[in-house]
């Protein structure tokens, strides 16, 4: 195509190849710092897992976490069920805030926690992250499935969401 001026540049878009690349490469170190600060935090000191939790998750996450493990406890500033929906709900979605249970886990006791798997489920153009994770501790023979929202945070990340189903008794 021409006008007056010559020949219009054509306008391409930027390799399909270098973008993938680079978005390949940051899920790819979401991913392994996702892994490692899991697994990190299962390995801290019990006195220092709360600091530990503050150091990998947004403020947000951390209050919120901290709010739904506390939920109807005879703790000093804990909430009933319904504060604590009408509190978070238009941030979180607060059915699967593993609401009464622990940071990652279900359950109370652990050995040793190993992520078995952490797939990359969807990546946005804000740097956020979705992982499919696994947790699993062979001692006691249990699995800890969980969705896991990672943001990039200057040169590193945090985990912005966990998605936490708390098992039904029968």
């Amino acid at each position: 195509m021409e006008d007056k001026k010559g020949p219009i540049p054509q306008i391409r878009p930027p390799s399909v190849n270098n973008v993938s690349a680079n978005k390949t490469n940051e899920s790819e170190a979401a991913k392994k710092w996702l892994i490692k600060n899991i697994e990190s935090y299962f390995q801290a000191d019990p006195g220092n897992m709360d600091k530990v939790m503050q150091n990998i998750t947004t403020r947000d996450y951390y209050n919120y976490k901290t709010d739904a493990m506390n939920v109807d406890m005879d703790v000093d500033g804990s909430l009933t069920l319904k504060e604590f929906q009408d509190k978070w709900r238009m941030k979180f979605d607060v059915q699967k805030a593993g609401i009464g249970v622990g940071f990652l886990i279900t359950g109370q006791d652990w050995d040793e926690i190993k992520v078995s798997k952490c797939d990359l489920i969807l990546e946005t153009l804000d740097d956020t992250y979705l992982f499919d994770v696994i947790l699993i501790d062979k001692k006691y023979d249990v699995k800890y499935p969980i969705t896991i929202s990672v943001i990039k945070n200057q040169s590193s990340f945090l985990i912005e969401d966990i998605l936490q189903e708390v098992p039904q008794s029968n």
